[in-house]
């Protein structure tokens, strides 16, 4: 199949690109570091022959989307609109990299039927995009799966986010962090990898809307993942929470994720411990 990479210099589209280049599979990659603005209707409408779509660009860093909400919201609507109109064309099926977007979770773990509650800008941007898979699946019926990934960890990551600024503090002996508290269900991005594949592999019907939660269904706190840091150096290294709590934080996040394991035979096989020891 021809398949249409969006983002495919970032985290996760790196190593989706490694793992498809010595499959059978055409890639076709598209990303602003190659020239490809995929907001720009003009630049998109220009290919021309495509099967799948893989769209994992997007801006995802939550305290910039409250710095700049706008382009976070162009950006994030643009390009998915964009490519969504594009499979519409070409009778290509697309696979939406979605994100966590259950806000304070009512049960757990989380399951895909979860009520939807954006709870910070770049949540609601994923809410609104997912709105836009389900109406073209609705009117036009491109066949469509969206992935909602919980936290994904793994080498490459941002060291803006939780796990590599964890690391990179360790490595200076002392590790500083706001609140220990929350709990997260960290998933690994080799095995994010592995699911989009098992999606690619999977065949899919006109009018068919699938959604899968990406998880271990596991939670590990801040703590937690600090305490495994630490075990892995060492070596001493000093602790220190400074007990800001953030407003309206959600505290506990576990996925369920039986409905892939059901329907794609996926199942996470990095544990937390491997990722922090692969980063390191």
């Amino acid at each position: 199949m021809k398949i249409l990479i969006t983002g495919y210099s970032g985290f996760i589209g790196s190593y989706l690109q490694k793992r498809l280049e010595s499959s059978a599979h055409e890639l076709i990659l598209a990303d602003i570091t190659n020239g490809v603005d995929i907001c720009d209707w003009k630049q998109v409408a220009v290919f021309d022959d495509v099967d799948i779509i893989v769209h994992l660009a997007n801006l995802s860093f939550v305290p910039a989307s409250y710095e700049n909400p706008k382009r976070f919201y162009e950006t994030n609507y643009l390009s998915t609109l964009n490519m969504l109109e594009l499979c519409r064309l070409r009778n290509a099926r697309m696979i939406f990299f979605s994100s966590y977007i259950y806000g304070h979770p009512e049960y757990q773990p989380i399951d895909e039927q979860h009520p939807v509650q954006a709870f910070n800008p770049y949540a609601q941007t994923k809410v609104i995009c997912e709105s836009l898979c389900q109406g073209y699946s609705r009117d036009f019926k491109v066949p469509l799966t969206i992935v909602r990934p919980f936290n994904i960890n793994g080498v490459g990551q941002n060291p803006d986010f939780l796990i590599p600024s964890i690391i990179q503090q360790a490595r200076t002996g002392k590790i500083t962090v706001k609140d220990d508290r929350p709990k997260r269900d960290y998933i690994h991005v080799s095995d994010i990898v592995e699911a989009i594949v098992a999606a690619i592999e999977t065949e899919q019907t006109t009018d068919d809307l699938r959604t899968y939660n990406l998880g271990t269904g596991i939670s590990f706190s801040v703590k937690e993942i600090v305490d495994l840091v630490r075990d892995l150096f060492n070596t001493e290294i000093d602790y220190l929470c400074t007990n800001e709590f953030r407003p309206n934080d959600v505290m506990d996040t576990v996925a369920d994720i039986s409905k892939i394991k059901n329907e794609l035979h996926w199942s996470p096989a990095v544990s937390i411990r491997e990722g922090l020891q692969k980063m390191l």
